[in-house]
């Protein structure tokens, strides 16, 4: 009949197994996507039209987050999809930062490509530490990765040929072309390159035939051994792989502060990057974005509200209030919001898509 149009499907129908792994399910996600990545493009513009949105101190906090993403993003490849355990995740971080300056300054090879360079080296150390997740699993698996955390500190503390040891070691910044990167406008769109690299690879990396592995691992090892998967050969991968993109977030963290010291990837960091995939969810990629961003601004959030709730005779409780918000944030969210940001995103967003009939 004239004037009647051809109804359309209410809700989320996939019809084909394409459809159920693409990245983006519809044209107005992807759309939003490239609209979120050109906004993120023009954030250090608006420094000098809007400083009270977009300042350098604004700026810095957005380039933190990017390469603490990346390192976040490789953990949840570990752990959220494929079911393993690391608690050396900051020790890795630390491997991508010092070895990416360690090469720069003993080969020349520029920064911009000691970067990447920096992810395979830290990929290799990964594999190595990831082999004890052929045979162990569970907690035996978490004592062994945390055993790798203290091997790789004190590696870094007696190894003055490699880190600089307690002293550590200068890292010089990015020189593109003639252009040097010595300013935080110009670093960020360094970072923001990287985490979008990122992104899309951990993305495709699940939609493959090795990213359903992994999941198929975490699920259930003993079906995908059935189905032949080979169990050894995909728990150490996913440990390499991690690793791969802790190397790469290290290396950006390093040019970034122009040194780095082995002191700084402590058992705390590794923590941190564990509270950034919990809180923003397991076994999501946005997720790890989603709590790199919390895990960040909260500390500083604590501290403006701790400056206005707290006296001055105690301002030394301050730093306290940092340290605790992050641990009480964890068990808030273990305990209210388990499956993290990224699931709540989701609800919100098939909310919207199916008002007024959110049933």
């Amino acid at each position: 009949m004239a004037g009647i149009s051809t109804p359309r499907p209410c809700g989320d129908y996939r019809t084909s197994y394409k459809s159920d792994m693409t990245i983006f399910p519809t044209r107005v996600s992807r759309n939003v996507a490239i609209f979120g990545v050109l906004l993120l493009a023009l954030f250090p513009l608006v420094n000098n039209i809007a400083p009270f949105i977009a300042n350098d101190y604004h700026l810095s906090l957005m380039i933190q987050i990017g390469y603490y993403s990346i390192a976040a993003i490789g953990l949840n490849i570990l752990v959220g999809f494929t079911g393993q355990i690391s608690l050396g995740h900051g020790a890795f971080f630390g491997f991508g930062a010092i070895f990416s300056a360690y090469l720069n300054e003993t080969t020349g090879i520029p920064v911009f490509f000691t970067i990447p360079l920096a992810g395979v080296a830290t990929a290799a150390v990964g594999l190595l530490f990831g082999i004890p997740a052929a045979r162990i699993k569970g907690l035996y698996l978490a004592i062994a990765t945390l055993a790798s955390q203290f091997i790789l500190e004190d590696f870094y503390a007696r190894a003055d040929w490699f880190s600089g040891g307690s002293s550590g070691i200068a890292a010089n910044y990015v020189n593109i072309l003639g252009l040097e990167l010595d300013d935080d406008k110009k670093y960020y769109y360094l970072v923001l390159f990287w985490l979008v690299i990122a992104l899309i690879a951990g993305a495709n990396l699940i939609r493959s035939r090795d990213g359903r592995a992994l999941v198929a691992v975490r699920d259930h090892y003993l079906s995908a051994e059935v189905m032949g998967i080979n169990l050894t050969k995909y728990r150490i991968l996913s440990f390499g792989i991690s690793s791969a993109f802790a190397g790469v977030g290290g290396a950006l963290y390093g040019h970034y502060l122009g040194y780095v010291s082995a002191e700084g990837f402590t058992l705390l960091v590794s923590i941190s990057f564990l509270a950034m995939i919990i809180i923003g969810g397991l076994g999501s990629i946005m997720g790890s974005v989603l709590g790199a961003i919390f895990i960040t601004l909260l500390p500083e959030t604590m501290e403006v509200l701790a400056t206005v709730a707290l006296p001055e005779s105690i301002a030394d409780g301050k730093a306290y209030v940092k340290e605790m918000s992050v641990g009480a944030a964890i068990i808030l969210f273990l305990i209210f919001e388990p499956e993290g940001l990224a699931h709540r995103w989701k609800l919100i967003k098939a909310y919207w898509k199916l008002y007024p009939f959110s049933y």
